[in-house]
């Protein structure tokens, strides 16, 4: 067997609709358009969210709302996964990039520590925002909130 001989199996390929092609066809007069109007010749497209001329719906339904274009995204870290990933790796300080190693954020996000979970250890965190909380929990025990 080599590649000279090789066929698709049966029932694997179709033939393609040849449309136009003469009344012999089949499928000639018309071409399967119908008769007459503008779907029927060619470059017809209608617009997107067209409704045959009732009111199309992103034209019923009202607006509201706006998007702030100042606004920050942040990953919501809780000081209870941190105080996880301390005591299993012994660290002393997190930083972003250990965040990231972790999985607890992607690479591009900022991270916001969150106050929920308890942490027993004294840490050194480096972080985008920080809560009230989070930021009073990790001080009682004598560790710093570093703002990036």
């Amino acid at each position: 067997m080599d590649l000279s001989n090789l066929k698709a199996s049966k029932g694997a390929t179709k033939k393609k609709k040849r449309i136009g092609r003469g009344q012999g066809s089949g499928r000639g007069g018309t071409s399967t358009r119908g008769h007459k109007g503008a779907k029927s010749r060619s470059g017809y497209s209608r617009k997107g969210g067209f409704e045959g001329g009732q009111m199309p719906l992103q034209r019923r339904i009202p607006k509201f709302g706006f998007k702030n274009i100042n606004r920050k995204e942040y990953k919501a870290v809780n000081i209870g996964d941190i105080q996880r990933i301390a005591e299993a790796e012994s660290l002393t300080s997190i930083k972003i990039e250990d965040l990231v190693k972790y999985g607890l954020i992607r690479k591009n996000e900022k991270a916001k520590i969150l106050g929920s979970g308890k942490l027993s250890i004294k840490l050194d965190i480096n972080a985008n925002a920080f809560s009230k909380s989070a930021k009073s929990a990790i001080e009682e025990l004598g560790g710093t909130a570093n703002k990036i």
